[in-house]
């Protein structure tokens, strides 16, 4: 197996494993892999139960992150956050959706914070590196004015204040 140099280990407490599973169950191209479980000399210097998970290794469309079940000492915030770019209006109501149920919070801007707190970021392919990255600052200027009035991004209304059709 190629492994990447870089892979995102997120903390979680205690629901490692169900995070995981939450996870690939949403994305198609996803799969878990190991998982491992504390040992007796991890278990008495962090905390845990001897034999609770410890670590959850799983890929979502091609990446690889793990989960580790480290307490209640740190919590995520929307500092760290994941992109996840849509090609349609129904792929991107799909993950808003299944990302934000079970306890999830929808916050603004295309952003929400799921069940576990991991923060995501739902938009549709283009609006960074083609939309707000334009040279023309008018249509940054409607394109952004539209994110900032809405919860979950309509791909329809951001063309249309892309190209100047508002309202």
């Amino acid at each position: 197996m190629n492994m990447k140099k870089i892979t995102p280990f997120l903390w979680f407490n205690g629901d490692a494993e169900q995070a995981a599973k939450f996870y690939t169950s949403i994305f198609k191209k996803s799969k878990m892999h190991a998982v491992t479980r504390y040992p007796e000399s991890a278990a008495k210097c962090t905390g845990q139960r001897k034999g609770s998970v410890m670590t959850v290794e799983f890929d979502i469309e091609g990446q690889r992150f793990t989960a580790l079940n480290g307490g209640p000492n740190f919590k995520f915030t929307e500092a760290i956050s994941f992109v996840v770019r849509c090609k349609t209006q129904a792929e991107l109501d799909y993950y808003w959706k299944k990302l934000s149920s079970g306890g999830g919070k929808e916050v603004a801007c295309g952003w929400l914070k799921d069940k576990f707190g991991v923060a995501w970021q739902i938009v549709p392919e283009g609006l960074m590196e083609k939309m707000l990255a334009s040279k023309d600052s008018e249509r940054v200027n409607r394109v952004m004015a539209a994110v900032m009035e809405m919860m979950k991004l309509d791909i329809k209304k951001l063309k249309a204040a892309y190209v100047g059709k508002t309202k």
